[in-house]
């Protein structure tokens, strides 16, 4: 699979541009802030529906502009798939498949599936749970649809049941048989989200040692731990439990909302005792494994979006992850940088053949 173009209008600081792509690595080059990221962030639109960056879709509508367009052409199993994106003010997004309306975002995902690897990723060790529960979910959505409908079902059901719970508190009343239907909806529903969370950080593991080994060359052990409260027990019995504590707070403090990934290093959390550099290679490791796994379950590659590598990783993580792609681990690449000599040493260094374009203001030079 490929993206063969890319019309941007409206978007971030982009007016107008149109770009055709090489079928391998593609090279956006320009100064901090002329728009190289916002590229990315157009193809993983049409990927994903939403920004990486800022999922407040208003927001990336140009500054003064009323709307933004987005459209590619992805080739797939020999079939071209037109794919447009359109935000109007006061509309709503609208995302079309050769000119045909989707009724839902979620019949979209995983069919052009993208692994993007960011400096925005150090959230994932930084920033809380809520962030490594999206990195599992958007994971897994993209090679198995079924699971997004699961998710979307839970969390309307977490919604109603956390409303049900302030309006006893409100009303000075209980009704345990409306809560019940509620709690039997989530337990249903999140002992299918839990399995196949286990089952994903169990196969992916394994991948993730491999490829931060070959990235770090170090000595030290990393691990993925899943950690949910579905891990201790009975799921009905858990829910029983912690009605009371549900009641005080108003909330479902029990279930796979409240999961985690642990992100360790010689049995450590690695955000407390790793390095930098240690961090950068955990999470280009992690993105890797991603990459990966996905393409084992869905039968192709990819599309890999690298923003900004070059200037955050030493030149031996660089030539590493390059030459991933020059293996043909890879498929097509997108890569910001901010220097062009350095992107044409590095590629043509590697022998890949590769497209640069050069990005000032948001636009093509």
């Amino acid at each position: 699979m490929h993206l063969k173009n890319l019309q941007i209008n409206q978007f971030k600081n982009h007016t107008q541009s149109s770009f055709s792509f090489t079928e391998q690595v593609n090279c956006f080059v320009g100064d901090n802030g002329a728009g190289k990221t916002n590229i990315l962030d157009a193809i993983h639109y049409l990927s994903q529906t939403k920004s990486y960056f800022n999922h407040i879709d208003a927001q990336n509508i140009q500054f003064g502009a009323d709307y933004f367009m987005l459209k590619g052409n992805f080739e797939k199993e020999d079939s071209i798939d037109e794919i447009q994106c359109n935000l109007k003010e006061g509309e709503g997004k609208v995302l079309k498949r050769n000119q045909k309306k989707y009724k839902r975002f979620s019949e979209h995902i995983g069919q052009f599936p993208t692994v993007i690897i960011s400096p925005t990723d150090t959230n994932l060790i930084l920033e809380g749970s809520e962030v490594r529960r999206k990195y599992l979910d958007s994971s897994i959505a993209q090679y198995k649809q079924s699971y997004l409908k699961i998710l979307i079902n839970y969390n309307k059901a977490l919604k109603q049941r956390n409303a049900l719970l302030k309006q006893f508190a409100e009303r000075g009343y209980f009704d345990e048989i409306t809560l019940d239907i509620y709690d039997n909806q989530l337990i249903h529903l999140g002992k299918q989200i839990h399995t196949e969370r286990l089952d994903f950080l169990k196969e992916l593991t394994p991948v993730f040692n491999r490829y931060y080994a070959e990235i770090s060359g170090s000595k030290e052990t990393v691990n993925l731990a899943y950690k949910s409260q579905l891990n201790e027990g009975d799921y009905a019995e858990l829910m029983k439990q912690s009605l009371l504590k549900d009641r005080t707070s108003n909330y479902t403090q029990t279930g796979t909302h409240k999961d985690d990934i642990l992100f360790e290093m010689n049995e450590h959390p690695i955000k407390k005792i790793g390095s930098q550099g240690q961090q950068k290679s955990f999470l280009i490791a992690l993105k890797l494994a991603q990459f990966e796994f996905i393409k084992h379950q869905i039968g192709f590659k990819p599309i890999l979006l690298l923003d900004d590598i070059f200037d955050k990783l030493d030149d031996s993580r660089v030539l590493k992850l390059i030459s991933f792609v020059n293996k043909g681990i890879f498929g097509q690449v997108f890569i910001t940088d901010t220097h062009a000599e350095r992107s044409e040493e590095i590629l043509t260094k590697a022998n890949i053949p590769y497209s640069i374009f050069l990005i000032e203001n948001g636009a093509t030079i």
